[in-house]
């Protein structure tokens, strides 16, 4: 038996199949977490809930990411759901700034419609990412529209009637 190599990264296929996935329209956090060095932040938009009972939400980290170290060892983390129209703040931590400075947890928190405050549960590698589960300890949560992500494009969502 010969093993192949791994397909050169990001290949056609791949692109393709980001393109796809891109159609499905996701709400856009900021994951915080403390790390040896202070606090790091970093954008997603693959949260989702998990459980009720007992109360559990998920994300995933890509392992090309340079703060995989820092948030695969992290205990605890907290998931900042992003209002609309802080599409800047979603930039800065996508791919730019990592290190939180003084005042950015409140600064976030400011712009959040949520906010949720987790202790690992659970990771899970698989493919190219780690799956982190979190045990929702606290959350806050208020009124207003959310920042969306869809075909490679920041836009927002009305927040319908409660």
């Amino acid at each position: 038996m010969t093993l192949e190599p791994p397909p050169e990264y990001p290949n056609a296929r791949h692109l393709a199949l980001r393109k796809a996935l891109g159609t499905f329209p996701s709400g856009v956090c900021v994951v915080t977490t403390e790390g040896e060095d202070g606090p790091v932040g970093i954008t997603i938009n693959s949260f989702t809930s998990v459980s009720l009972a007992p109360p559990l939400v998920l994300w995933c980290l890509d392992e090309r990411s340079g703060r995989w170290p820092v948030f695969v060892a992290a205990t605890h983390f907290r998931v900042h759901v992003l209002a609309a129209g802080e599409q800047a703040l979603a930039h800065r931590y996508a791919r730019g700034a990592a290190r939180l400075v003084d005042g950015d947890q409140a600064f976030l928190a400011d712009r959040s419609l949520a906010v949720f405050e987790c202790r690992v549960h659970q990771q899970v590698q698989t493919g190219d990412h780690m799956i982190i589960i979190g045990d929702v300890q606290s959350f806050q949560d208020r009124p207003g529209s959310a920042l969306t992500f869809h075909r490679g494009k920041y836009g927002s969502l009305e927040g319908g009637s409660e």
